[in-house]
């Protein structure tokens, strides 16, 4: 299956240490060589990159890693296809504008019988079954809220949407519109928020290692959201099972 990788702060942060880990599961410590994307947004707009290539090879993810982008909100997503032939329309994250915004999604599971849904005015570009779920998603919400709606009415309109999707099977996603990351889990998602007093982190899937204390600010607020723990020295947490998880200024908000 893919992976995910999420970030939510409360103020532009480098993910260039997490995106480490990630690319090098595509193709050298894990199987997801069937290409890559990742998407950062900068207030409305999103700056996205795609390749099919595998990300543990690709030498777009080797500018990533060298070069400091800085985001508030990131999506990222390695994949080990199964539906859809390895090709760059089939890389996530997909995006589509609605309300005059930039929304972006990736998906980490198999829905059967999903492509039966019926579709409204978005339409998929390639043929995964990821994508066909994201353009229900979006059509729906688009017929229900002609404008961009509150924070609590799309929380609850898209937490109702992924429920119904997560019938057909794996449904673990990451989605943004710009203000918040929602994230979604029917099988594993883990995260950890960093804040002060910020130690020293260290990856699992490469000898890397930062001290965060000095790369951050005492107001500093980090959540990471990744479908494996990317460090060996940090404690992560599970996301819990079937609802709907938003992520705002660097920390989730958790039902109890």
């Amino acid at each position: 299956m893919c992976e995910l990788l999420g970030m939510n702060a409360n103020v532009p942060t480098d993910i260039r240490f997490s995106f480490a880990a990630l690319a090098r599961r595509g193709g050298a410590t894990g199987p997801h060589r069937d290409g890559w994307g990742i998407s950062f947004y900068e207030g409305r707009g999103a700056r996205m990159f795609h390749d099919p290539q595998p990300s543990a090879h690709s030498e777009i993810a080797r500018l990533l890693r060298d070069y400091p982008l800085k985001s508030e909100i990131v999506i990222a997503h390695v994949r080990r296809a199964n539906r859809g032939r390895v090709a760059l329309e089939n890389t996530h994250p997909f995006s589509r504008e609605i309300w005059g915004r930039t929304i972006t999604f990736a998906h980490n599971g198999q829905l059967k019988g999903v492509k039966q849904k019926p579709l409204g005015l978005y339409r998929p570009i390639g043929t995964t079954d990821s994508e066909y779920a994201f353009c229900w998603i979006i059509g729906r919400l688009h017929k229900q809220f002609p404008d961009l709606p509150s924070h609590a009415q799309l929380q609850a309109a898209l937490e109702k949407l992924c429920k119904e999707l997560a019938k057909l099977g794996v449904f673990n996603i990451l989605m943004s519109d710009g203000r918040s990351l929602y994230a979604f889990c029917t099988k594993k998602l883990y995260y950890i928020v960093r804040k002060a007093p910020f130690g020293v982190a260290t990856l699992v899937d490469e000898d890397l290692r930062v001290d965060f204390s000095k790369e951050t600010t005492p107001k500093d607020r980090v959540a990471v959201i990744a479908s494996n723990p990317l460090t060996r020295d940090e404690v992560w947490s599970t996301l819990p099972l079937g609802q709907l998880t938003v992520f705002r200024n660097g920390a989730p908000s958790l039902r109890a």
